[in-house]
């Protein structure tokens, strides 16, 4: 099952990078968890309503977001993805450029939960991963 995660979670960055939000619905499981970087000003997002939400905040404060995913790693029920982001404010047109790495927990081929981290040690240690 794990090499599956790993196809559903290029499957997820390339439907994001096509702006295909039905397909990031479809490939999130309904209990879904979403720890992005400005779910702390959010207060989180769950389920497919927060997928939404999630989805319109990012691209309404970096209307040009993009990423390219260096690698892709299978940790078991677990992918850890090393990823460039790029983009701009929409506001202030300030350049944004850097690496996140994003793990993510898979459940029956969809993903459960998920996260963007600073750092690899950052992400396991999300994951419950680290030693």
């Amino acid at each position: 099952m794990s090499h599956q995660n790993v196809e559903a979670h290029n499957h997820a960055i390339e439907a994001f990078k096509r702006r295909d939000l039905d397909t990031m619905i479809a490939l999130a499981h309904e209990d879904v968890v979403v720890e992005s970087r400005i779910a702390a000003m959010e207060g989180g997002y769950q389920g497919h309503a927060g997928v939404r939400r999630w989805w319109k905040n990012l691209f309404e404060m970096f209307p040009d977001y993009d990423i390219e995913a260096d690698e892709v790693r299978d940790l078991g029920e677990v992918t850890l993805a090393r990823i460039r982001a790029r983009g701009h404010g929409a506001g202030s047109a300030a350049p944004l450029d850097e690496v996140v790495w994003q793990i993510g927990r898979w459940r029956d081929g969809r993903y459960i939960w998920w996260r963007n981290c600073m750092s690899e040690e950052e992400a396991l240690e999300a994951a419950g991963l680290s030693e």
